[in-house]
């Protein structure tokens, strides 16, 4: 160590000489830097002191191996739908990662109010001067109360929804997310929703985009004009509740809603409306329908209203969420077997049958060894609500849609074999159907149809391939086992496609779509 530098050292900044030394060392000797090193970090001294370089024969003799890139194991990118196979960046990461974020926000999925740990301290409240306005509220002209009032609604259910993030995103415009072109726009509404945090990294970005709620097709009025705007175009309302802290409502918007054929379905035949379960919009919902609002288990919540009579027609309810193939073929047999039509009877749900309660004493070793397997696996599962809809089948074929003066009529005494239709009879029985070769969405489509066994079957038709041509099928090749020659109605969105057997399958809007097949016992 050079001795000049260390007394020029001491005599400009009254250090010991020890102390001067530790700076020179680690400047490398040079003056200047170690003495601005000094004022800039005046107790680095009393820090201990760094060890030595290596030797370069030291280093010779133990070599650090590093990791070249060319030995990295990485997957391409999956083409379309195909999953990843490793655990490289891929469906399962995002989903991994996106769990991960959920559980800081929410603690964990068990509906907390924030991520925060235990120790850490909230910041104070800010201080604020606003002017309170209440829903309803009546300050300006005509046209622009409805607008007041959704803007008043929005502020209330922010901010009682808590701060926005990737899984909790606030309401937005919906006309911008129509407009896929413009990507800025979409862009910066994504980070509004978000409150900022899809703009931290690509990352989140993508993820806020993939569990972005529907706000496309989502109605953002209040419960009664739903109702009235359901009256008025004949829609039914369909309200999905949503808890942010459990992730199988967040794969409902991944999955379900933003399924294109879905939203198809959803826009021509619904009025959606989503809510979080804090949301003080859907307060008069969760009061009248959901009654389970407090069981975890009943999230998500899914309900198709009629909004003539405000009767809660169909519900899904808790976990497991369906995949986004058998939703569609969902909503369409309900489609199918409800109308809001004046002049169609829609299914009738039966009474509950009470189920007899066994006495324990009379029980025998199995039953009660069945009971007990029972009460454990219901052990700790929280209430759901039940589908209404499944009262209306819980019984012998009840059919709806049947016209009213139809129903009113009293059945004959003595009932006999009502006539084979003619247009039916004429159809060939002779003619198996071969599915084309060619997969273009152009050219070709895939029809699911469901019928007696519940399972949908799928089928390739082409798009110029009359309606008929499915009949012919289903009669030379019936794929439901003990209804062979027997006669059948294919229906779809409300209307019998017998009465369209010369279209074609495009022309009656068939491209993928979802029929019921409904077999005629005539006994």
């Amino acid at each position: 160590m050079d001795e000049e530098n260390v007394a020029n050292f001491c005599g400009i900044t009254s250090c010991s000489p020890e102390q001067a030394a530790q700076y020179l060392r680690l400047t490398d000797g040079n003056l200047e830097q170690a003495i601005q090193l000094f004022f800039d970090s005046p107790g680095l001294a009393d820090a201990p002191a760094a060890p030595s370089q290596p030797s370069a024969a030291a280093s010779a003799q133990n070599p650090i191996n590093i990791d070249s890139d060319d030995d990295m194991d990485f997957d391409p990118a999956p083409q379309g739908n195909a999953p990843s196979t490793r655990a490289q960046p891929g469906v399962e990461d995002d989903e991994a990662m996106a769990r991960r974020l959920q559980e800081e926000m929410y603690g964990g999925g068990g509906g907390a109010a924030g991520g925060a740990g235990n120790d850490e301290i909230r910041a104070p409240i800010e201080r604020r001067v606003e002017t309170l306005v209440g829903p309803g509220s009546n300050w300006g002209p005509a046209d622009d109360e409805e607008d007041l009032d959704a803007m008043v609604q929005e502020q209330l259910a922010r901010r009682r929804t808590g701060r926005a993030g990737i899984f909790n995103q606030h309401t937005t415009h919906t006309n911008v997310w129509d407009n896929t072109t413009d990507s800025s726009t979409r862009r910066r509404e994504l980070a509004t929703a978000t409150g900022g945090a899809s703009e931290q990294s690509s990352k989140m970005n993508m993820l806020a985009e993939l569990f972005r709620p529907p706000f496309e097709i989502m109605y953002q009025g209040s419960w009664e004009k739903a109702r009235d705007m359901g009256k008025d175009e004949e829609k039914w309302l369909l309200v999905n509740i949503q808890d942010p802290a459990i992730f199988d409502c967040q794969r409902l918007n991944r999955d379900i809603w933003k399924n294109d054929d879905i939203k198809a379905t959803v826009r021509e035949n619904f009025i959606f409306m989503q809510y979080a379960k804090d949301d003080q919009r859907g307060q008069q919902y969760m009061n009248y329908y959901f009654h389970a609002r407090d069981s975890s288990d009943a999230y998500p919540h899914i309900a198709i209203v009629d909004p003539r009579t405000g009767e809660q027609v169909k519900v899904w309810s808790g976990p497991p969420i369906p995949e986004p193939v058998e939703f569609h073929a969902q909503l369409h047999e309900f489609l199918d077997r409800y109308s809001l039509n004046v002049n169609a009877k829609n299914p009738v749900a039966k009474r509950k049958s009470e189920s007899k309660k066994k006495d324990v004493g009379r029980m025998t070793e199995e039953e009660m060894l069945e009971m007990a397997l029972q009460n454990s696996m219901d052990n700790g599962k929280g209430p759901k609500d039940d589908d209404p809809d499944a009262l209306t089948k819980s019984t012998d074929n009840i059919k709806g849609k049947g016209k009213a003066e139809e129903v009113a009529s009293e059945p004959p005494a003595e009932p006999e074999a009502a006539p084979s239709n003619p247009v039916f009879a004429a159809i060939s029985a002779h003619a198996p159907h071969t599915e084309p070769t060619v997969t273009d969405p152009k050219v070709t489509t895939r029809i699911q149809f469901r019928g007696p066994s519940g399972r949908p079957i799928v089928r390739r038709f082409n798009l110029t391939d009359p309606v008929r041509r499915v009949y012919e099928w289903i009669k030379s090749d019936v794929p439901w086992e003990g209804k062979q020659g027997a006669e059948f109605d294919l229906a779809f969105m409300g209307k019998n496609l017998l009465d369209h057997v010369d279209d074609t399958v495009e022309a009656a809007g068939l491209k993928g779509a979802s029929v019921m097949v409904e077999f005629l016992d005539n006994e």
